[in-house]
């Protein structure tokens, strides 16, 4: 068995999304036909800073996965970094230690990781949030975990900031998830979990 976990804030919990799927569940379902033993979990608290994800994920994880499940199944999680730290003021230094403390625990539970970082919100200035991507980017890359960029392909484009202004700036709606899911879909999302992208079409 394969459990996969999607930890983060309230884009992962496909908060305004009239479908309720978010990115996740678009991800999820695009993936599942691939393999019989994945199991998707989503952990999201809305409005999570990197500080309090580090400090809840791993409790949430292991109830999940069980007593065996470190010993009998393969454990992913895909950490998807929302913006909170610089909403609420979080210092660069304190934001790497964060996601550090997060890598490094996932890493002795011998859980496979990948991070995502922010997109943009228009909710939120735009250069702090891309300086705030490249940082999660580069925090990844110390550990050697791969890194999904959903600020530079979304800050570009148009649907994007389309369904993002429709919003307020806070959320996307159904494009915009839409978008996102393609961004994990079209990443090394597959070669992460060692699954055939063609073997749904064959199946």
């Amino acid at each position: 068995m394969k459990n996969i976990f999607f930890v983060g804030d309230e884009l992962v919990a496909g908060h305004g999304d009239p479908k309720a799927l978010g990115w996740a569940g678009r991800v999820a379902a695009r993936t599942l036909p691939l393999g019989r033993n994945l199991r998707f979990h989503t952990l999201a608290v809305p409005g999570e800073t990197t500080a309090e994800l580090s400090s809840r994920w791993d409790e949430e994880a292991l109830r999940r996965v069980g007593p065996d499940g470190l010993k009998e199944a393969e454990n992913y999680v895909l950490f998807a970094i929302g913006r909170h730290d610089v909403a609420k003021g979080v210092s660069p230094t304190m934001t790497r230690l964060h996601l550090a403390n997060t890598l490094d625990r996932a890493s002795a539970l011998g859980f496979t990781t990948m991070v995502a970082g922010p997109p943009p919100v228009t909710a939120s200035d735009a250069q702090a949030v891309a300086e705030y991507a490249a940082l999660c980017d580069e925090a990844a890359a110390r550990r050697a975990v791969p890194f999904i960029d959903m600020y530079g392909p979304l800050a570009r484009h148009d649907q994007w900031a389309t369904d993002m202004a429709s919003t307020g700036g806070d959320v996307p709606q159904q494009a915009g998830y839409g978008l996102m899911a393609w961004l994990v879909l079209h990443s090394t999302w597959h070669d992460w979990l060692g699954l055939d992208p063609a073997a749904g079409d064959r199946g």
